[in-house]
């Protein structure tokens, strides 16, 4: 936590010196690791516990992304990092399980950046994250990463998830309280001002305090079950949770698509998932 608490001090303080969209912007060549190491038991079942994951077992499809989080930061907040890591706003995350995960098991992580694209609102950052057991890959995923700044360019990073979510029936209803991305940043490490408080998130834009994209993906993959199935899902954060708020999950019969829709049917997110044949 030392460290992480470093790598976000050290990112608050390098953010007003960084300016997104350089034409003559490179990305960093390091590659930040964890050693091997086991899960630790309190953290897991506090983050099943927020996302709703009730099932023991192999590790939550989304919680990699958690572990490997400081690792992002260490990253994201060095000086070879072109953008600035306060007020990055998460996109979306392709994750791939190779296998089931257990918790006991030594999980080696790195992370790294690998390209820089133009968005229509900013510029983003793809971040790849790697997990391996005794050298075997075993999970990774892929993340965006926009930093947020007046642009001419009408470039969009691509979608490849159904727009037709209007047509998903709904499965339930959330009612998503105002401090759940104090704790959710609690469990994850993820203290993005943008999740904690209406004041800072107020500060880049945002009119109250937003939920964590993560929190959201992993609770509706929570709702959806069978973890086993997976081969990969892909999701895509359209618009922010603003928190309080009440959220609908929906998703086709197929278990094949998923979304997240708030008040007047506005999308916040949406997902696809391959199953394993």
């Amino acid at each position: 936590m030392t460290s992480l608490s470093s790598s976000l001090v050290r990112g608050a303080l390098s953010s007003p010196f960084k300016r997104a969209g350089r034409p003559d912007a490179t990305l960093p060549q390091d590659r930040p690791t964890r050693p091997a190491a086991p899960v630790a038991p309190g953290p897991l079942a506090a983050y099943r516990k927020i996302c709703g994951f009730t099932e023991p077992g192999p590790l939550p499809l989304t919680y990699p992304h958690v572990l490997a989080f400081p690792l992002t930061m260490r990253l994201m907040a060095g000086r070879a990092f072109p953008l600035p890591v306060l007020g990055l706003v998460h996109t979306w995350i392709e994750i791939t399980p190779h296998r089931a995960v257990q918790p006991a098991e030594p999980l080696e992580l790195a992370v790294y950046a690998e390209k820089l694209t133009p968005h229509r609102r900013g510029t983003e950052v793809t971040v790849v994250t790697r997990t391996r057991v005794h050298g075997e890959l075993v999970w990774e995923s892929r993340s965006g990463y926009l930093s947020r700044h007046a642009t001419t360019d009408a470039a969009a990073s691509p979608r490849t998830a159904p727009d037709a979510v209007g047509e998903l029936p709904a499965v339930a209803e959330w009612r998503l309280p105002g401090d759940l991305g104090r704790r959710y940043g609690a469990v994850s490490g993820d203290r993005n001002p943008i999740h904690l408080h209406p004041l800072t998130a107020r500060l880049f834009g945002f009119p109250r305090a937003i939920a964590h994209g993560m929190w959201t993906v992993a609770r509706c993959l929570a709702e959806a079950g069978e973890a086993a199935a997976i081969r990969s899902v892909r999701a895509e954060f359209r618009a922010p949770v603003l928190l309080p708020g009440t959220v609908t999950y929906a998703a086709a019969p197929a278990g094949d698509s998923f979304a997240l829709r708030g008040a007047e049917g506005r999308v916040h997110l949406v997902g696809t998932v391959t199953r394993k044949a």
